[in-house]
């Protein structure tokens, strides 16, 4: 009591409000040691463990008390971790690029040439890509694993799916089947081949699930084979029963995108309700994965790791800014491109096959690449194999539905050659990872069937 009336004659010269509050952050401090000692003095550790366990159980019980009025004093400010997670975010060397975005609009906007308008939103839609991929990797941990898996199947191939759509409502039906189609080829074998080469040469031989695998494969030839069946009609068969060989390529191409649309949901189911231990990493809980496409979590721990660091209303803000700004780019892209090939001299179906995909495909090439140098194949395999089921199975049955949908006659013929080079690289794909084991030389196997046919499309 003394003690405490000597402390209120220090704040003799302070405001009423002040003192007030300092008698009563008196008294808690008062009744916290008071139940502090209660506790100490109830336990059942006096009577029955000797003076050496009621010390330790005494600390313990102070520690406790200690933790919990820490944990009650400091309140936890959302825009403290908004802030944190746009800093670590925009922290990435590669969105210096997000410089290129209102130039991109800039020049779109104003009509420049066919060259700046290209040029400047191809370079916009990579960083683009890259923070669409951190913001929903943020939301789709606020609500678990399923409906997270939603999130990403939706918004994981947005940038392809953009660029389709806007091709396609643009009447460019050839540039939207070359997008989507390099779409899936740079991610089964590029991606995965860089993926075997670079974790190849920090690991020795690495080993992936093989059951997961195997599905996957299945489900791409299965894929492959929707896309030849509507090709392999429109080369044979005559003009059916009403003699106009272009509506039954129509109707099968139609007919097919339900079929893999329903395909699409059932690996879905398979994935995250049935089956999910196939698709997870089994070294770890995932705490050592974050790279540039990912915002590092404060702290490292397992727990932390776990939480989303965006709010929900800056997760929807951004998630919606970003669409409307990808979908802007990619109207402009699309809408330059034909004068852009011409003027530059590249096919407009190198220019789809190739150069488009490397554009929304960047997180996920250097997701896979990362993941695989640190011996993650499971997950490096999620991401590559993955995004070429999205692309394979929902993608472009998507753009069939869309064109459907809008009265553009979008078809799954695609011309022999890219759905012969599809098939090969399945069947490639299929053959490399048949034993479930990679090294480094067969990641130069799957570059090399890319180069090759790069090149076919280079000089097509």
């Amino acid at each position: 009591m003394q003690d405490r009336t000597q402390a209120f004659k220090v704040l003799r010269g302070a405001t009423r409000a002040e003192v007030q509050a300092a008698k009563r952050q008196d008294l808690e401090d008062s009744d916290d040691r008071t139940d502090t000692e209660a506790l100490i003095a109830s336990g059942p550790h006096v009577t029955s463990n000797g003076p050496a366990a009621a010390e330790a159980a005494a600390r313990r019980a102070i520690f406790a008390a200690n933790r919990s009025l820490t944990m009650r004093r400091v309140p936890i400010r959302w825009w403290r971790s908004d802030a944190y997670a746009l800093k670590e975010i925009l922290g990435n060397w590669v969105n210096v690029l997000l410089i290129a975005v209102p130039l991109g609009l800039t020049a779109g906007a104003l009509k420049w040439s066919a060259a700046y308008v290209f040029t400047l939103n191809f370079l916009a839609l990579i960083p683009l890509a890259l923070v669409l991929g951190d913001v929903t990797e943020d939301l789709a941990l606020r609500y678990g694993s399923v409906v997270g898996g939603l999130i990403n199947a939706t918004f994981g191939n947005i940038v392809e799916i953009m660029l389709s759509i806007a091709a396609l409502l643009n009447g460019l039906y050839g540039v939207v089947a070359a997008s989507l189609l390099g779409s899936i080829l740079s991610n089964l074998l590029l991606v995965t081949g860089c993926s075997f080469f670079f974790g190849g040469l920090f690991n020795k031989t690495q080993k992936f699930n093989a059951t997961g695998n195997q599905a996957s494969g299945s489900l791409l030839f299965l894929a492959a084979l929707g896309f030849l069946i509507p090709t392999g009609a429109s080369l044979l068969f005559g003009g059916g029963r009403d003699g106009n060989a272009e509506e039954v390529v129509l109707g099968i191409s139609r007919g097919t995108a339900v079929v893999l649309l329903l395909c699409y949901g059932c690996y879905l189911g398979f994935q995250l309700y049935t089956h999910t231990d196939l698709f997870e990493d089994g070294d770890d809980d995932g705490d050592d994965d974050e790279d540039e496409c990912r915002v590092p979590l404060p702290g490292g721990g397992g727990g932390e790791a776990q939480q989303p660091m965006l709010s929900l209303v800056t997760s929807l803000g951004l998630l919606t800014v970003i669409t409307l700004l990808v979908a802007v780019a990619s109207e402009f892209l699309t809408s330059s491109l034909e004068e852009f090939s011409k003027s530059s001299g590249l096919g407009e179906a190198f220019l789809g096959t190739i150069v488009l995909p490397i554009a929304g495909n960047a997180c996920e090439h250097m997701t896979a690449v990362i993941v695989a140098t640190k011996n993650k194949m499971d997950l490096s395999m999620g991401v590559a194999v993955g995004s070429s089921i999205q692309v394979a199975l929902f993608a472009v049955p998507l753009a069939v539905v869309v064109g459907w949908a809008t009265g553009h006659p979008f078809t799954l013929d695609f011309d022999p050659f890219s759905a012969l080079a599809l098939m090969l690289s399945v069947a490639q794909s299929n053959f490399v990872t048949a034993g479930a084991t990679s090294h480094w030389l067969l990641g130069v196997q799957l570059i090399a069937l890319y180069v090759l046919i790069a090149l076919a499309y280079f000089f097509k």
